[in-house]
């Protein structure tokens, strides 16, 4: 996937963070599904959990200002088509892996039907990539109406809690309210960035502390779930993680963080080849007793192999894997745009 030309230190740092949350909860919780026990590592992903998500939505809106008044037809490609090939292709994938588990049992109709349901249902971890199309057009759509007003409106979705069954209708519920934030109030998140950034390290640190305590409170307590209360922490949470990641960028040796943030969705969507294999593979052999070792080599196993595989395939024939080809991109419009910087 194309770089941007300019790139904020903090959001890669931020981002790197969040990937490695999603991946370590993803690991952790098949790890201890096919065990069938809990893992000590268990206790930090319950932690993470408040704040895991709407730190990487609001992250994920924080650009789109600067792109919003495009032409339909190139904001169409750039935000919708993008995803959704994407989506189509890593789906695709996803799904002969999982074919012949199904088609043992069902057959080839079984196999089909999955496949086609989940152009409606997003299946295992490729909703976050199916949903934030959904979300990019939706801030497009409602951008002739109040910000104030959208923003409300998201909120009290989040808050009210929407339990349907249907995930894509839950977890737009659930998560609308973080993205729209991070593109309605990217100046004042960039500000926020700016004043931490003046602040000495230790005094960042220590704050970071004082809310780790607070957050783990909140979650051991049951209080996070509650409706207004999951909301806040989710707002305080991205706050934190922000600030993690002014902090890092201050740290020589923390680097790697914001090469995985700079390739985090690349890491999004190979993520289940590597976590699966490790997993099965460390599982089978019962060489680690621990399930929380087991959990963290899988973890690493689920960031590390796909930017291996990245760098493997770039250049190659394969490339398409993770870079969109001219064919599956619209032809850019002559309209002329404005920009608007966040």
């Amino acid at each position: 996937m194309a770089k941007q030309a300019a790139r904020v230190e903090w959001v890669d740092y931020a981002k790197g963070i969040c990937i490695v949350l999603v991946v370590m909860m993803h690991s952790t919780l098949g790890v201890e599904k096919a065990a069938g026990d809990i893992s000590w590592l268990h206790g930090f992903i319950a932690w993470a959990k408040p704040f895991r998500m709407p730190d990487f939505f609001l992250i994920s809106g924080l650009f789109l200002a600067s792109r919003i008044d495009r032409p339909w037809r190139e904001f169409l490609d750039s935000k919708v088509l993008h995803f959704a090939y994407f989506y189509v292709l890593w789906l695709t994938l996803q799904c002969l892996f999982k074919a012949w588990p199904l088609y043992a049992v069902g057959g080839l109709d079984a196999v089909l039907r999955d496949y086609a349901l989940s152009f409606v249902e997003p299946r295992g971890t490729l909703w976050f990539i199916y949903i934030l199309a959904l979300f990019y057009l939706a801030v497009r759509l409602t951008r002739s109406l109040s910000p104030l007003l959208v923003f409300v409106a998201a909120a009290a979705l989040e808050i009210a809690p929407i339990e349907t069954g249907t995930l894509i209708v839950d977890e737009f519920a659930a998560r609308f309210v973080y993205f729209f934030a991070g593109y309605w109030l990217a100046r004042h998140i960039f500000a926020l960035a700016g004043q931490v950034d003046n602040l000495a390290a230790p005094v960042i640190a220590a704050t970071l502390v004082i809310w780790g305590a607070f957050n783990g409170w909140m979650v051991s307590s049951g209080l996070s779930d509650l409706p207004w209360l999951s909301l806040g922490l989710g707002f305080i949470g991205a706050g934190a993680v922000i600030a993690m990641g002014v902090l890092l960028s201050k740290i020589p040796f923390a680097r790697p963080l914001r090469y995985l943030g700079e390739n985090s969705i690349i890491i999004y969507l190979a993520f289940f080849l590597f976590m699966a294999a490790t997993r099965t593979v460390l599982l089978k052999l019962q060489w680690i007793p621990d399930l929380g070792t087991v959990a963290l080599l899988t973890t690493a196993a689920g960031v590390i192999g796909p930017l291996f595989l990245y760098w493997v395939v770039r250049g190659t024939m394969f490339d398409f894997i993770f870079h969109r080809p001219a064919w599956a991109k619209l032809a850019p419009s002559t309209a002329t745009w404005q920009t608007q910087t966040p």
